[in-house]
């Protein structure tokens, strides 16, 4: 009996075992232990991701980082010795040619009178309050490896270096740039020609990269975000080993070295002044054809199927990185209102993680409106000059979107009126590389493709002077780029007086062409259709002079003296954070 009741039991224990629902064969305790670990796993990576991870490289940094900066710092010391006394001899030659100069009854120029005379009123104040002490000689890093591109960016660095050289004139300014085939003189002659713009010879030094093919496009056909910015780490690592500055600024959107600039130098300040973030959330969305902006840029719609798939989570694991490397950064500048809230949707969490405090600040871009005001009269008898021109100013670049407008003017041309039978487009650009010359010529192409040959001229890397007179002669300013990130051109228009036709996207949207006492200053438009109704409509305005007064009026929000202002303000807090 006690066999038959064993036996029994064990036949009972056995059909429990079998009929217990999702046991996966596992004892309950096991079952449990193994159900919670699955379940925290999401949390735990968020934990590791957001906290852990973070530590973890914050102590790498203040060992491993802090050891490398060591090294590098002291293996340009002799570097940094001979830029200090080459800026002393330098600035006593300048001095000495001035007393000649004066000597010789010539007059002087009020742009070297000015690197004395510094005007107070831009002098801002310090982080703690005080007024930032004048007599601050240290260096300052301007990391533009295209500097010599003499594009709206480059118009942001020579004004930059031109304030801080005036608030500090002792400081140093050193340019990391990779435009070996340029010196100096002729560097700055034209910076002079494009931008009228002086720089102050003696203080200001290059630094040349041989690393700069690392960001070039051509370089990683595959995983191009990525790819550049791990190519400007091995660039950024370029610049420290020839020259460790006191204080670093990007002015051209590589957040990946200001990154590396914390590892390696934490107790150095970062600047970064973010004309357009390299990724962002209208990006991510582009990707998607059903998303509002899914027909928009140059990756519209190409998160679809298992590649775009790949590539839609390859963008939100940059982005991530992206966020990171710019939570790094002490002072953030953006050049507009869209900037300012995608890269405070990218950034700002994890600043105030790090307790970065200091908001980000919207700086718009120096623009030459008073020069244009001068030179560019708005009367009864100008408006008699203008012709039918279409101006669009723009570097021959991709995003650009050149074939966009060429298409919109030959849907305009087609319609036959009498505005678009006058009516001629000018593209003013620079032209930067083989890839842009590919480009233009891919455009040359596109005219003769749509048969307005005769209605369109290229104007390749005209100086400053004769693009004064395209904006003078010219009665519409148009620009094509979805979401650009400012548009100093559209702001150009808008001060020579053009009606301006441009995307209904970006700055130019938000910031620029505006309203002004509830009556328009320009229009906006999306579809070339818009584009083309757009031209017709500013070209046969009933009360164009109106329109341009407006224009010009808006305009004064733009100034340099703006710029230098705001930019200041925030330099001022880097060199607190030196003395």
């Amino acid at each position: 009996m006690s066999l038959f009741s064993g036996s029994s039991s064990s036949s009972c224990s056995t059909t429990s075992q079998q009929d217990a629902p999702f046991s996966f064969g596992m004892e309950p305790k096991t079952l449990a232990f193994t159900a919670v670990a699955v379940a925290c796993t999401p949390f735990a990576v968020l934990l590791c991701w957001n906290f852990l991870l973070p530590l973890l490289f914050r102590v790498f940094s203040l060992t491993v980082g802090s050891a490398l900066g060591w090294c590098l710092r002291k293996g340009t010391e002799g570097r940094r010795s001979l830029l200090i006394r080459a800026t002393a001899e330098n600035e006593a030659r300048f001095r000495e040619a001035k007393a000649r100069t004066m000597d010789g009854s010539i007059t002087v120029s009020s742009d070297d009178e000015s690197w004395e005379n510094i005007d107070g009123s831009i002098a801002g104040t310090s982080g703690n309050g005080e007024k930032g002490s004048q007599d601050w000689d240290g260096i300052v890093g301007f990391f533009h490896p295209f500097c010599n591109a003499g594009g709206g960016g480059e118009r942001v660095l020579w004004a930059a270096i031109r304030a801080t050289q005036k608030r500090w004139p002792n400081a140093k300014i050193v340019v990391y740039t990779g435009d070996h085939e340029v010196s100096k003189e002729n560097m700055l002659s034209r910076v002079k020609n494009t931008f009228s713009i002086d720089i102050h010879p003696p203080t200001i030094h290059f630094i040349y990269l041989s690393t700069r093919h690392w960001v070039l496009s051509s370089t990683w056909p595959h995983m191009t975000l990525l790819g550049q910015s791990l190519g400007s780490l091995i660039m950024g690592w370029d610049a420290f080993s020839l020259l460790v500055p006191d204080i670093f600024v990007d002015t051209m959107g590589y957040a990946f070295v200001l990154g590396l600039s914390k590892f390696l130098f934490p107790d150095i300040p970062t600047a970064a002044y973010v004309h357009y973030p390299t990724i962002s959330t209208d990006m991510l969305d582009s990707l998607d054809p059903t998303t509002p902006v899914g027909s928009q840029g140059v990756n519209a719609g190409k998160g679809v199927g298992l590649k775009g798939t790949i590539k839609r989570y390859y963008w939100k694991l940059f982005a991530a990185i992206y966020s990171w490397m710019g939570a790094s950064v002490d002072v953030v500048m953006a050049n507009s209102t869209w900037t300012q809230a995608h890269i405070q949707s990218l950034w700002g969490p994890r600043r105030k993680q790090r307790g970065r405090m200091q908001p980000i600040a919207v700086v718009y871009p120096p623009c030459a409106v008073n020069e244009i005001e001068r030179q560019i009269e708005l009367s009864e008898e100008s408006e008699k000059t203008r012709q039918k021109y279409l101006v669009y100013i723009a570097q021959f670049r991709p995003e650009k979107n050149h074939q966009l407008i060429l298409q919109s003017f030959a849907e305009f041309v087609k319609t036959g009126t009498p505005s678009a039978k006058e009516a001629k487009l000018v593209l003013l650009g620079s032209v930067r590389d083989d890839n842009d010359s590919r480009r233009v010529y891919k455009l040359r192409l596109l005219v003769n493709e749509l048969h307005v040959k005769d209605q369109v001229i290229f104007q390749l890397d005209a100086p400053w002077s004769e693009i004064l007179q395209w904006l003078g002669k010219a009665f519409v300013g148009v620009n094509g780029m979805w979401n650009e990130h400012f548009g100093i051109g559209v702001v150009e228009y808008l001060a020579a007086g053009l009606i301006s036709v441009v995307h209904n996207s970006g700055g130019p949207k938000l910031d620029i062409v505006t309203d002004v006492d509830g009556e328009p200053t320009g229009f906006h438009a999306t579809t070339t259709s818009e584009f083309a109704d757009g031209f017709e409509k500013a070209l046969s305005h009933p009360d164009p002079l109106s329109v341009r007064r407006r224009a010009r009026q808006s305009s004064k929000r733009f100034t340099e003296e703006e710029f230098v202002r705001k930019w200041l303000v925030e330099i001022e807090k880097l060199v607190a954070m030196k003395s």
